[in-house]
């Protein structure tokens, strides 16, 4: 069975943790990836190389696996390279960033996922931010759409919490492809009612894996995509 039909209505956990953070170790991350699978999470999404190799030999789920790498507005998975590094370290389902914003090796997205998917066979879910970055996604190519980057590149406003709205614009007008739910989903509540929106799957990090964030007391902080 393909990875995103054992995946329909489950819940997605992110386990990463940000660079300086004493959380930011792969042994610590793989350690989280064991326990939320443990819990029942049906999938782990996760970050940087070491990370992903690391966690795919522990894990039997699906990995969903990115590589955060500079400082410029498309920093997730950012290039090819970046991709068949993502892939080469284990990954499942590979996440660039799904935006229309220009990448750094100068590559669209479309021809980012054409070359990646002539290499070897590759399930891609873009992290989107917007109908237009994922209309133009699932024209690329890309096979799950995810509503990562909502309220992170300004054609959204920033929700409180999931991008609901977003969801099921999407939902309604690309039917023909998956839709993950993932940013600022902090309670049971939420990921149901993106399940409710027409969500394939939901993506929850913060709120379980990231104890720094839970932790602060500052209002108005937002953690990053």
């Amino acid at each position: 069975m393909s990875p995103i039909r054992k995946l329909k209505h489950a819940l997605i956990v992110s386990c990463q943790a940000y660079p300086g953070e004493p959380m930011r170790h792969p042994e610590t991350m793989a350690q989280m990836a064991e326990a939320v699978v443990a819990g029942g999470a049906a999938a782990v999404r996760a970050q940087g190389l070491d990370d992903i190799a690391l966690i795919k030999s522990r894990i039997r789920v699906p990995l969903i696996d990115l590589w955060k790498d500079g400082h410029a507005d498309v920093f997730i998975t950012p290039t090819l390279e970046h991709a068949r590094a993502v892939r080469g370290a284990g990954a499942d389902i590979v996440a660039p960033d799904g935006t229309r914003r220009p990448r750094p090796d100068g590559r669209s997205l479309a021809r980012t996922i054409r070359e990646l998917k002539q290499e070897a066979p590759t399930l891609v879910m873009a992290d989107c931010g917007s109908v237009a970055d994922a209309a133009a996604a699932r024209d690329a190519g890309a096979d799950i759409i995810g509503t990562t980057l909502a309220g992170y590149t300004g054609e959204r406003p920033r929700t409180a919490g999931p991008d609901l709205a977003l969801v099921t614009r999407i939902v309604d007008e690309m039917p023909d492809v998956p839709v993950f739910a993932e940013g600022r989903v902090h309670t049971p509540a939420q990921a149901r009612q993106a399940l409710d929106a027409g969500a394939h799957a939901v993506v929850v990090g913060t709120a379980i894996t990231h104890p720094t964030t839970l932790t602060q007391l500052v209002p108005g902080r937002h953690p990053k995509p």
